[in-house]
């Protein structure tokens, strides 16, 4: 099989979904992982499932992996890192088999994973295979969601969390395990709980709050003085319909959806275009790759003419990416970059507190000053901030 071919048949099963099955045994023993390691297993895990126990190796185009979790597609040093990590990384469970007798097991996240000809390939180990195919006892982590996450002990909680939606709590969790669900359990610093809730529990907390579809409140129990125990109420977040996408019912039935589909994108990411970008203009690229011979990987190049608006500049020859939209994102990237970390925290939230729609915060949360939503206000922002500073 081509990696051409290869790319195109990753990309049809699993990966249609929106959320991973996520067995709580392994949930339960993912604390260390990055924050970038944890939502590169959960893709990985997302697009393995359907063959898991059945498939010795897994692949997926790697530029699109990395779109899916949120970062750089040219990054392949970061990947390589954290695909090192889920390697390096044990897993291990302890839970009732099919016959009812007590389980223990290790194993690590990844058997092993290699980059090749612009593909990810990877394996589970077919100990860990079964446990996280296994139907039983799953938690439902929606990628949509976790790609929002910017803290790891945020997803985690989450993660932990999420499973007992349907119960409203997670039941008493003992200080020592919640550190380790946490990946903090090795540190003395975190034995202190004072410590640990300041620096660990409030923050987690807020951002699960803010960013994902439920909504925490943290309980805990003492013995004397000392805290022993600690629960987590569970509700769900009002603002879910504006967290989520739409069913993307109505988005498949659009041509275009069937364009980006025979392209070899994703579901996910066919409907995450469509919403943000629009079909004519996603019509109008998918004819403009078409048009180049020299393309060789059309999901990564399309994503880059819909970012950068690629059009045929006139006396450049076919093809050639440039626009007046391209020219001012460029300047705006230059612009941004220049500006002190400070600064360029103090312009965000300026803009962000001049948003009153939702769906346009949400989209600038995503995709920060190349939201394609805001244009028109990042446009004038830039112009009242530093008149003339976008312009030839």
């Amino acid at each position: 099989m081509t990696a051409t071919e290869t790319r195109q048949r990753v990309l049809t099963g699993a990966l249609r979904r929106e959320a991973v099955k996520k067995n709580v045994a392994a949930i339960h023993v993912s604390g260390k992982l990055t924050l970038l390691q944890r939502k590169l297993s959960n893709v990985l895990l997302l697009n393995a499932y359907d063959t898991l126990t059945h498939q010795k190796a897994h692949a997926i185009d790697a530029r699109t992996l990395c779109v899916m979790i949120g970062y750089n597609s040219n990054d392949m040093e970061t990947l390589k890192q954290s695909l090192r990590g889920l390697v390096e990384t044990s897993a291990e469970w302890d839970m009732l088999d099919e016959n009812g007798q007590q389980e223990w097991g290790v194993s690590s996240l990844l058997s092993y994973a290699k980059l090749k000809g612009g593909v990810c390939e990877y394996a589970y180990s077919p100990a860990l295979a079964e446990k996280l195919h296994d139907p039983k006892v799953f938690a439902l982590i929606n990628l949509n969601i976790q790609r929002r996450f910017t803290s790891g002990h945020a997803l985690a909680l989450y993660e932990n969390c999420y499973r007992f939606v349907r119960t409203g709590s997670t039941g008493w969790w003992p200080l020592e395990l919640f550190r380790r669900l946490m990946g903090v359990n090795d540190s003395a610093y975190y034995e202190t709980f004072k410590h640990l809730n300041a620096k660990i529990i409030k923050p987690a907390v807020a951002e699960v709050n803010k960013t994902s579809n439920i909504i925490v409140t943290p309980e805990t129990r003492k013995m004397g003085r000392s805290v022993t125990d600690i629960r987590f109420k569970i509700a769900k977040n009002p603002q879910l319909s504006i967290i989520d996408l739409d069913d993307g019912e109505g988005v498949r039935n659009e041509p275009v959806y069937e364009q980006l589909r025979g392209q070899g994108v994703s579901d996910r990411l066919a409907r995450q275009w469509i919403n943000q970008h629009g079909v004519d203009h996603i019509a109008d690229k998918i004819r403009y790759v078409a048009g180049r011979k020299d393309v060789q990987n059309p999901v990564s190049y399309l994503a880059a003419a819909l970012r950068d608006d690629y059009t045929p500049a006139e006396g450049a020859g076919e093809g050639a990416p440039t626009s007046d939209r391209a020219k001012r994102l460029t300047r705006l990237r230059d612009l941004v970059a220049r500006r002190s970390p400070t600064q360029r925290d103090a312009d965000k939230r300026l803009f962000m507190s001049r948003i009153d729609d939702p769906a346009a915060r949400l989209d600038f949360e995503n995709h920060g000053w190349m939201s394609a939503l805001n244009a028109k206000a990042i446009q004038d922002f830039w112009d009242d901030l530093m008149p003339g500073a976008l312009d030839d």
